[in-house]
């Protein structure tokens, strides 16, 4: 990368402290500016980084000073902050979804091919050990040729412990776009793209209860489903099933499990970056656990946009996060209608990530 490449972070919320653990002190980033609506809230976190700015968000995306904006607002937000940043000429990675709708996601990349800018978008999980060495036995023919997957993500709803969880029952929030896009992004991993989608959706009640925090006990309203389900198609012929739900109480279910002729494989949560992968080969008594064979070891979220800076293609790319959102969206509009809907973008499968010890990924 050369000189530091230097980051700007807009967005100085809740997930702004596991990035920051990540890349505030990695050798190859300077955080060089943090902004955030509440100005208070930024300069306290530009005041524990040495030689960082707070700033106002408009000047943070016109800072010459700044070559990356690091895009950590609210689902809402994440569209107009990273065409302000491509605007200005800037790389753009952002947390997920790439945007709250589809057209503004489609825009958004225009914008970046028109500009020349590079784009990259969580999750970056998928790229931790725990993924990356269910891929890498599923390209081994471990389980022999893939025929399809089940996916799960159920639980009671994330106001339980978030002190301000009002945007995930907004839109762009909701079990699907928040948890689904690890989800999706695991499935295309494994199996590849996906063409087409059927799926049903439900809302179990018009309001929820903050759990924790000072607002405990005030109504969130909702206004998005809180239950969705779906049958994703991918391109080389394999069927996914997707559930996310945040009207569970607790499941037994496996996070990923991928099936093939010759075995099947269960996938730890894609949520995060490492877990064991276990194999349960046809004809066994058992199932066996598989050592780490590829991932970045030890990831911790913002290795994306490390990934994203070193590497030949990103991979957790804006592509990759227009794909995603285009099958969720797609899911929610199928559910609505009542009809199977083609996907109208596609997406490479990323590149395989060989095993990266943490002190190799740490030091570059």
């Amino acid at each position: 990368m050369g000189r530091p490449h230097r980051v700007g972070v807009v967005g100085a919320g809740f997930i702004s402290t596991a990035y920051l653990s990540t890349l505030a002190d990695h050798p190859g980033v300077t955080i060089a500016a943090v902004a955030d609506i509440d100005a208070a809230r930024a300069a306290s976190v530009a005041a524990g980084i040495a030689g960082c700015r707070a700033l106002p968000v408009d000047e943070l995306l016109q800072d010459p000073q700044v070559d990356t904006v690091l895009n950590l607002t609210v689902p809402a937000a994440h569209a107009p902050v990273a065409l302000g940043a491509i605007a200005n000429r800037k790389q753009v990675y952002g947390e997920k979804p790439l945007a709250a709708d589809l057209p503004a996601a489609r825009s958004l990349m225009d914008q970046a091919a028109s500009f020349e800018v590079a784009v990259g978008c969580a999750p970056d999980t998928v790229l931790g050990t725990g993924i990356q060495t269910a891929r890498a036995a599923v390209d081994a023919g471990s389980i022999g040729r893939p025929l399809s997957a089940v996916a799960v993500m159920a639980t009671p709803g994330h106001e339980r412990w978030h002190p301000n969880p009002d945007f995930y029952y907004q839109p762009g929030g909701g079990p699907l776009l928040d948890m689904g896009p690890y989800y999706l992004s695991a499935l295309i991993h494994l199996l590849g793209p996906i063409t087409a989608v059927t799926g049903a959706a439900s809302r179990l009640r018009p309001s929820r209860e903050i759990g924790s925090g000072p607002r405990a006990g005030e109504q969130v309203p909702v206004a998005v489903d809180t239950h969705v389900t779906g049958i994703l198609h991918h391109a080389g012929g394999a069927l996914s099933t997707l559930t996310t739900s945040f009207d569970a109480v607790r499941t037994t279910a496996a996070p990923i499990e991928v099936h093939g002729e010759t075995g099947t494989l269960a996938v730890p949560d894609p949520n995060h970056f490492t877990g064991e992968v276990r194999l349960f080969a046809l004809g066994a008594d058992d199932w066996r656990g598989l050592d780490p064979s590829a991932g970045y070891v030890d990831a911790t979220r913002g290795i994306g946009l490390l990934d994203m800076l070193t590497a030949e293609t990103p991979r957790a790319s804006g592509a990759l996060a227009l794909h995603v959102l285009d099958a969720m969206t797609s899911l929610l509009r199928s559910a609505e209608e009542g009809r199977r809907i083609v996907l109208t973008t596609t997406a490479d499968r990323p590149a395989a990530v060989p095993l990266t010890p943490l002190k190799e990924w740490r030091a570059h």
